[in-house]
């Protein structure tokens, strides 16, 4: 708990949400319903133990300083907790259904770098949670929209389980980390003026610039970003500014480096924990 409070400390939440505060919050999630599951023999809660969860969670990490509006910053809610459309929470039936040495073996403990290259954990865990989707399913082609996503919370917190907390926290940020560098999390605002300015030909390069400055300092009150994810972001906002027929390279014309995306113009590699 004093680490998802830290990481989620009250004014840097919502900068820090997506990098840091998220996966921390979810993994802690995780984690409990893991540990719990030894007591319960259930990887899942029911609508309203999922309600007072959730509630206790957030007093307790209150109390130590973190935001307030955990739920609403990282888009975290009761249901989140329960089984959703997973056919499979009870500890035993899922160890019926899935090897569990094999999955242990492959997520017991990773290599952050590695596996997101590799996926050698990602993919034991699809592979289990493909497994136990298609309990109760007659034609096994056919697997209802979400509930592949749905059994890989369930896998992960089996994994929180046969884990300690701290290599369990570890495990699964590791993870996170591997997703979250996969996209650029910015919304990208209008871009009418840095096309005027920009488009076609430049007229004046002074303007473009500072209607370019402009734009990069709407990107910079969003969110702190990795450098993949800087990179990401970087890529993405390339492609619309071609497709707007802004077609001059405008990064080198304008000094735009990857630092330009983050929060007040300050790029940070986070660590996984």
């Amino acid at each position: 708990m004093v680490i998802t409070a830290t990481d989620c400390r009250a004014s840097f939440a919502p900068y820090m949400a997506n990098v840091v505060c998220c996966p921390q919050f979810d993994a802690t999630l995780e984690i409990i319903l893991g540990q719990s599951s030894k007591y319960s023999g259930r990887l899942a809660l029911n609508k309203t133990q999922a309600s007072h969860c959730l509630s206790d969670v957030e007093k307790i990490l209150e109390s130590q300083g973190a935001n307030e509006e955990l739920q609403k910053i990282c888009s975290f809610h009761p249901e989140n907790l329960t089984v959703a459309s997973c056919p499979v929470t009870d500890v035993d039936e899922f160890e019926r259904t899935v090897d569990s040495s094999r999955l242990l073996a492959a997520c017991g403990r990773i290599d952050p770098v590695n596996e997101c290259c590799d996926q050698v954990c990602q993919n034991s865990i699809l592979d289990a949670a493909k497994k136990i989707s298609l309990n109760g399913i007659s034609n096994k082609e056919v697997v209802p929209h979400g509930r592949i996503d749905d059994c890989k919370n369930i896998v992960l917190r089996w994994l929180a389980s046969r884990l300690d907390a701290s290599s369990a926290n570890g495990v699964l940020r590791g993870l996170s980390n591997c997703n979250v560098n996969k996209v650029c999390p910015l919304l990208f605002p209008n871009m009418t003026n840095v096309v005027k300015e920009c488009g076609n030909v430049i007229s004046n390069q002074t303007f473009c610039c500072k209607a370019m400055e402009s734009y990069m300092s709407q990107l910079q009150q969003q969110s702190f970003l990795t450098n993949l994810q800087a990179l990401n972001c970087a890529a993405s906002l390339g492609m619309r500014l071609q497709k707007a027929n802004v077609s001059y390279d405008i990064y080198t014309l304008c000094h735009i480096n990857l630092q330009d995306f983050s929060v007040q113009g300050q790029l940070y590699y986070m660590p996984l924990n």
